[in-house]
């Protein structure tokens, strides 16, 4: 096994699903194959946009792609994939994170153009490293309190060589960067409310809500998360509450106080997402939701 990356682009002419699947041509097979069971790293090139490493995943099965001839799919675990705090550019400050993209001379070899590559430990950690930000301005108050252990690391570029592995599989280092990218991306807003409520401290109050569970193996991406406000997001996990394919916020007839829920949801009864579509959620996931989730029959 080893660990690689992976670019990818959103405007992108392969059928990729980040966080469940990756399809490239037969090419790249044998290249592909080496990481079956270990990490990969996802990457914008700079020409197709600012996010350079941005996410990273395990790689569960290669296998044909049955809709294309000569093409093949990388099956993600949805479990592991998850997005950095922060991107990491290609190159930081005349350095670059993936040093195993520069020949002897020090410059940029083509080894950097492969949509499917192979990187060594130290980059991966590297880069894992400089992706997953210590600090979380946007987290909610309540995680100060809890008295769990903060990440904490150096700041000193790239002198982070220890394995990184670990720290991606932990619920509370997941749970805490899940929760950053659904705030950033709604804007700390509540999508069923549209209210931005700011603590004393300059914390947001609101959270960030899975669409599909993480019992069900749902992934901890933005297209998987609503950001609700507390009492809002019990609601959702519930399944008082749901989305329909049109933004409508659906109410079930098991809600003991319809006309107080009314009174705190959005007046049009839309729920609101993020401006990006790449941001908004997933439809099959806002599926799952109502066909495994909510309760009861949706109110008119």
């Amino acid at each position: 096994m080893a660990k690689g990356v992976f670019l990818f682009r959103e405007d992108s002419r392969y059928d990729d699903r980040p966080w469940e699947v990756y399809q490239f041509p037969e090419n790249y097979l044998s290249r592909a194959s080496q990481v079956v069971g270990d990490w990969v790293i996802f990457m914008e090139p700079v020409k197709a946009g600012r996010k350079g490493y941005h996410a990273v995943g395990k790689v569960e099965q290669i296998t044909p792609d049955p809709r294309k001839t000569g093409m093949y799919l990388a099956i993600i675990d949805p479990t592991s994939y998850i997005e950095f705090d922060r991107n990491v550019p290609f190159q930081v400050a005349r350095s670059y994170p993936e040093r195993s993209v520069l020949n002897e001379a020090g410059k940029v070899s083509g080894r950097a153009q492969s949509a499917v590559r192979t990187i060594p430990d130290a980059d991966f950690n590297r880069i894992v490293a400089l992706g997953l930000d210590a600090g979380d301005e946007l987290l909610p108050r309540t995680d100060a309190e809890s008295g769990g252990q903060a990440v904490a690391e150096e700041q000193t570029p790239y002198q982070f060589e220890q394995d990184r592995t670990q720290m991606l599989t932990l619920r509370t280092v997941r749970d805490r960067i899940f929760r950053t990218v659904v705030l950033k991306a709604y804007d700390r807003r509540c999508a069923f409310t549209g209210f931005q409520f700011i603590n004393g401290g300059g914390r947001a109050e609101v959270e960030a809500a899975h669409i599909k569970s993480v019992s069900a193996k749902g992934p901890d991406v933005v297209q998987n998360g609503l950001a609700l406000s507390g009492t809002l997001h019990w609601m959702f996990d519930r399944g008082l509450l749901s989305v329909a394919d049109d933004q409508s916020i659906l109410m079930s007839n098991q809600i003991n106080d319809v006309d107080g829920v009314r009174k705190i949801l959005v007046p049009d009864g839309r729920a609101r997402f993020p401006d990006n579509p790449n941001e908004q959620p997933d439809p099959a996931f806002l599926q799952w939701h109502r066909e495994h989730c909510f309760k009861g029959v949706a109110l008119n």
